[in-house]
């Protein structure tokens, strides 16, 4: 619940640069008429965090790239808090669009974007590919790597039960992001379906193609832990990479055709043509990852060999109900998916167990109420 009072002062991790972050203290943010304040309860680590932290050019720029970090921006942006300071006005704004009226003390996870609400595309509703592009953590809006976060009007809230821990409710985000993915990728009953990587996104686009019920779901990884968890979010089959050929083993279960259906959610660049070459002719495959650098691969495998269908996936565009859902039903093992949690000055430690190359942990949050 919220805490009693509100100080005039919090916490806060502020980017000055790539491996730059600081832990300061700022001034709680002020509300406008229509914007919230929430007493952030948990921001999980996101990979692209950690790109971004490391000064990757997606993130920085280049010759042909915009910057989408901001210096003195807060990072974060899976976020789960509980409505603190907000007018009734404010209230009601941020209820449009779900079946509820959201409340003061309300717990609520919130969209990585913040929509402008008037370029083309969010016109057209396609909101998740709005034209400015602000983002909490990378772009003009400040994330929840802080004690309290404002959320302005235009950003987009959904509810979520107090009986789920922080840790997990904040999951809503890579969960709703993968569900996307699996939407992109058309799932068929008698599909194949391989699932590169058995990370947060990996594990969320196996949870969500599940729910489709194909023929079969293999996840690939070369963590025999993570495969492990992986079977027990219902994959039927997986494949350690670094002891076994996937491409020849998928041909052999598939007559020699080939998987329908491959979801990348690595970000790492061999997944791309293991990919391309595991699919069958006419298959689908679907990008989700952020990469840290370029990725070539031979593009005549997409067109003259196999005439592949190949999708991007960008957020969580109208699954965040359906994430909320899954969440709050209690059947996933979120325990040992979310494996680790820090306190706010203690981010570093975050940042860097995200970056362990042991694979000891899957998705690691900061918790900045916790001391």
């Amino acid at each position: 619940m919220p805490t009693t009072e509100i100080p005039a002062q919090m916490q806060a991790v502020v980017c000055h640069g790539p491996e730059n972050y600081t832990l300061e203290t700022k001034p709680v943010p002020e509300t406008g008429p229509t914007d919230l304040l929430i007493e952030v309860e948990a921001v999980g680590v996101c990979a692209s965090d950690l790109k971004c932290y490391h000064g990757a050019p997606k993130f920085w720029g280049d010759e042909n790239r915009e910057q989408w970090a901001q210096e003195g921006i807060t990072p974060g942006h899976e976020i789960t808090g509980t409505i603190v300071r907000g007018s009734q006005e404010a209230l009601e704004l941020h209820s449009e669009g779900v079946p509820y009226t959201l409340q003061l003390g309300d717990r609520i996870v919130i969209e990585q974007i913040a929509p402008c609400g008037r370029c083309r595309y969010c016109q057209r509703g396609e909101y998740w590919m709005c034209g400015p592009h602000d983002m909490f953590g990378f772009r003009e809006w400040d994330g929840a790597m802080a004690e309290y976060m404002l959320v302005p009007s235009l950003a987009r809230v959904h509810r979520i039960s107090r009986d789920v821990k922080p840790q997990h409710a904040a999951f809503a985000e890579p969960l709703s992001c993968a569900l996307h993915a699996v939407e992109r990728a058309q799932i068929k009953f008698e599909d194949t379906v391989v699932i590169a990587g058995a990370g947060p996104i990996g594990l969320s686009a196996l949870i969500g193609a599940r729910q489709k019920n194909p023929l079969r779901i293999i996840t690939l990884d070369m963590d025999d832990a993570k495969l492990e968890l992986a079977r027990r979010c219902g994959a039927d089959l997986t494949i350690n990479i670094a002891e076994e050929d996937a491409v020849a083993r998928i041909k052999e279960l598939t007559d020699g055709y080939g998987a329908d259906v491959y979801i990348e959610c690595t970000g790492h660049p061999s997944a791309v043509p293991q990919g391309l070459n595991l699919l069958r002719k006419l298959g689908t495959y679907v990008e989700y990852s952020v990469f840290g650098s370029d990725v070539t691969v031979d593009w005549s495998i997409i067109s003259d060999d196999k005439e592949l269908n190949v999708y991007g996936a960008h957020l969580g565009p109208f699954t965040w109900g359906a994430a909320v859902k899954i969440i709050e039903e209690g059947e996933l093992p979120l325990d040992d998916i979310c494996t680790h949690q820090y306190p706010l000055d203690r981010f570093q430690e975050a940042l860097d167990m995200v970056g362990d190359s042991r694979g000891a942990s899957i998705k690691v949050s900061i918790l900045p109420q916790s001391k």
